[in-house]
C-alpha cells in the first residue's frame, strides 16, 4: 500500500548538482509508463536498448556459471584477466589495434558509468571540457558533475557532422583538458574516417588535450569498424570506452571496456576502486564468450537493422523529414521540414496523437533542434504499425 502523504524535506541538494536535470529519457520512459498505464498502445521509437537477444551461447555461459558456488564474491576492480584478455583479442582482431590486455584494458559496469569516471578523475574545478553538439547528454552532465565547465563544439550538416579542428585551433584553448568524441556518432549517424582521426590526434598533441572515443556503434550498420588507437600516438593522447551493449544486445548487463595507456587507467583506476566491488563473475565470463562471437553474428544482426532502416526512413519522409545518405549505427537522423520551429512540439504532438514516440533532436543539444531521431530497436512490424498511425498526422504549428 503506498502513501500519498507529503513529505517536508529540509536538506538541500548539493551545490554540484548545478543545472543538472533528470536525464530525459528518464522523465518520458516514465510519461509513457502512464500512458501505458491509463491503457494507451504506445509505441516507443525513441531509446536505443536492443530489443533483440544476445546469443545463445551467452546466455547458456551465464546460466551453467552462476549455479557454481564459488563464483558470487567479490570480484577484482580491474575484472576478470580473462575478460581483459577477450577485450584484447577483439580489438586485435576486429580494430587490427594491438593492447596489452593486463595494462590497457579497464573492463567497466558500463562505459555510462566509465564516462563519470573519467570525469572524476582528470577533471578539477574549472578546467574546460570540449563537448559535441549535438551529442550524448552525459558527457555535459559528468563534466558539471565533476566541476568541469562545457565548451560547446558545434557540429554542422555541412561539415559532414565532424568538428572543425582548424577553428577550434584558434581558440584559446589552454584551459581545456578533455574532448569528448563520439564516431560512429550518435546521434548523426556519422562514421569517423582514418584521415580525420589522424587529424585528430595531431590536434590534442599540439594543443595536449586528452580525447575520448566513445565508441558503442562500431559494428552497428557500419562495414569499417574503426578505432582511434589504430592511429599512431594516438595512445599518448587518447582513451576509447566500448561496450557490449548494443553490438550485443547486452545493455542492461552493464558491460564495457576503457582501454587506452596503462597510466591514464591507472588513474581511472584510482577513481573506480572506490566506487564499486567488481562485477559479477559468471557475468564477466558470459562477456568473454560474447566478445569471441564471429564476424558472422554481426552480419546477422546487420541483416535485421538494415530491414528497419529502410522502415524508419520511410516513417521519416513519412513526416516531410529529409535523411543524409551513409549514417550508421542504431538510429536514423532527420532534419525536419521547413515551417516547423520546434522539434519538441513536433514530438510531443505526435505522441499525443498518433502514441507514438520519437525522440527531438533537441535534447542532444542546440545544434539538433531542427530534427527528430528514430531507434531500430523495434521490430519492422512496429514500425509499419506507426507509419499507419501517421499516415493522417499533421502538425499544428
Amino acid at each position: 500500500m503506498t502513501s500519498d502523504i507529503q513529505v517536508s524535506t529540509v536538506i538541500p541538494a548539493a551545490n554540484r548538482l548545478g543545472q543538472v536535470k533528470e536525464y530525459y529519457f528518464s522523465r518520458k520512459l516514465r510519461e509513457i509508463a502512464q500512458l501505458r498505464a491509463s491503457g494507451a498502445d504506445v509505441l516507443n521509437l525513441g531509446i536505443g536498448s536492443p530489443d533483440l537477444p544476445p546469443h545463445t551461447a551467452v546466455i547458456a555461459q551465464l546460466q551453467q556459471t552462476s549455479s557454481l558456488h564459488d563464483h558470487h564474491g567479490y570480484q577484482s576492480y580491474q575484472g576478470l584477466p580473462a575478460l581483459r584478455d577477450a577485450f584484447a583479442d577483439w580489438y586485435d582482431r576486429f580494430f587490427s589495434v594491438s593492447l596489452h590486455a593486463q595494462t590497457e584494458v579497464l573492463p567497466l559496469i558500463g562505459s555510462k558509468e566509465g564516462i563519470m569516471h573519467i570525469s572524476m578523475a582528470f577533471l578539477n574545478p574549472g578546467d574546460e571540457v570540449l563537448v559535441p553538439n549535438p551529442g550524448y547528454p552525459t558527457y555535459r552532465s559528468a563534466t558539471e558533475l565533476a566541476g568541469g565547465v562545457t565548451r560547446n563544439y558545434d557540429l554542422k550538416a555541412s561539415n559532414g557532422w565532424l568538428p572543425d579542428l582548424a577553428g577550434l585551433g584558434k581558440q584559446d584553448l589552454s584551459k581545456v583538458k578533455l574532448m569528448w568524441i563520439n564516431y560512429p556518432h550518435m546521434p548523426t549517424g556519422t562514421a569517423a574516417t582514418r584521415s580525420f582521426f589522424e587529424e585528430l590526434v595531431q590536434f590534442a598533441t599540439q594543443h595536449q588535450i586528452l580525447i575520448i572515443n566513445d565508441n558503442p556503434y562500431a559494428f552497428i550498420l557500419n562495414d569499417e569498424p574503426l578505432s582511434i588507437h589504430s592511429i599512431p600516438g594516438a595512445r599518448s593522447v587518447a582513451l576509447e570506452l566500448n561496450s557490449l551493449s548494443k553490438a550485443h544486445n547486452m545493455a542492461g548487463w552493464r558491460v564495457g571496456a576503457l582501454v587506452g595507456a596503462a597510466d591514464y587507467l591507472q588513474i581511472v583506476l584510482r577513481f573506480k576502486s572506490n566506487m564499486d566491488s567488481g562485477m559479477f563473475k559468471p557475468l564477466q565470463l558470459a562477456a568473454v564468450t560474447a566478445l569471441q562471437l564471429p564476424a558472422s553474428w554481426y552480419e546477422a544482426q546487420n541483416a535485421i537493422y538494415a530491414k528497419r532502416k529502410q522502415k524508419a526512413v520511410a516513417l521519416l519522409e513519412s513526416l516531410g523529414c529529409e535523411i543524409s545518405d551513409g549514417q550508421v549505427g542504431m538510429f536514423v537522423w532527420g532534419k525536419v521540414p521547413d515551417g516547423v520551429e520546434d522539434a519538441y512540439a513536433l514530438s510531443d504532438q505526435i505522441l499525443a496523437a498518433t502514441h507514438v514516440f520519437i525522440t527531438p533532436g533537441g535534447i542532444f543539444g542546440s545544434a539538433g533542434e531542427q530534427y527528430l531521431r528514430v531507434s531500430l530497436c523495434s521490430p519492422v512490424e512496429v514500425f509499419e504499425a506507426a507509419i499507419n498511425r501517421l499516415a493522417n498526422f499533421k502538425f499544428s504549428a
